[in-house]
């Protein structure tokens, strides 16, 4: 079955996952974290991608991104593939490949669902029973959004800097935000749309998104076919 192309639209953002292949580590230290960083703040500059946020995992990462064209994520991507990979098999002595197929992604409608992505990446360690809080993780992008730690990586989002006039409102507003986790049904979204490659929104983002890139965007309904297959189990 061909795979649909990636939806990529200049100043949409994008959820990212990229998993280490057969979810094994793709970071064995503080010092693969400190490397995957430098390469991806190299690419992002490189391919005008803004980073919002982050979280590095052990055999995982998590990226909340806006491109300013629209090869940009995928140039990044490939960017990191290339540099991070080399290094990697390096380090540890090893050859093929250290992703496990392509990364995923999905497009966010940002009234709905931008800041709830942010609190979906950084609240990753917590969900996975790594740390109590997201501050008490450091390979993501929680100390900068929420506690003002400087990161060159890092490029605020515009909704972002609504949450206040200061940057002092504005990580007190963000803390705020994490006084309870996410809904199943919010988390369960965010995960479905990133990992079939289609779009996190209501209908009218959708049908923008649609328009802009002439694809479908929407899973497909089922067919006539499927109908009566299921219609048949059912007699059984």
């Amino acid at each position: 079955m061909a795979r649909l192309p990636r939806l990529n639209v200049p100043g949409i953002p994008q959820h990212i996952i990229q998993r280490g292949n057969n979810r094994q580590p793709c970071f064995g230290s503080e010092q693969d974290f400190a490397a995957y960083a430098h390469w991806l703040k190299e690419g992002a500059e490189k391919y005008q991608v803004a980073i919002h946020a982050w979280v590095f995992m052990t055999n995982h990462v998590h990226l909340l991104v806006t491109p300013k064209t629209e090869t940009g994520v995928s140039q990044l991507m490939q960017y990191l593939g290339r540099y991070y990979v080399q290094y990697f098999n390096r380090e540890y002595r090893r050859s093929g490949t250290l992703w496990e197929g392509r990364y995923k992604s999905c497009l966010l409608q940002e009234e709905s669902y931008l800041l709830q992505c942010y609190r979906y990446i950084e609240l990753n360690p917590v969900r996975a029973n790594i740390v109590n809080h997201p501050a008490e993780y450091i390979w993501s992008s929680y100390a900068i959004n929420a506690q003002g730690i400087t990161s060159s990586l890092h490029t605020p989002h515009t909704l972002y800097l609504n949450l206040g006039k200061t940057a002092e409102e504005r990580q007190t507003a963000y803390q705020s935000l994490f006084t309870s986790h996410i809904d199943k049904e919010t988390e369960a979204s965010i995960r479905k749309a990133t990992n079939t490659g289609m779009v996190l929104g209501n209908d009218h983002f959708k049908d923008q998104i649609e328009a802009l890139t002439e694809r479908r965007v929407r899973p497909k309904k089922a067919g006539r076919q499927a109908k009566e297959k299921a219609t048949r189990r059912k007699r059984l």
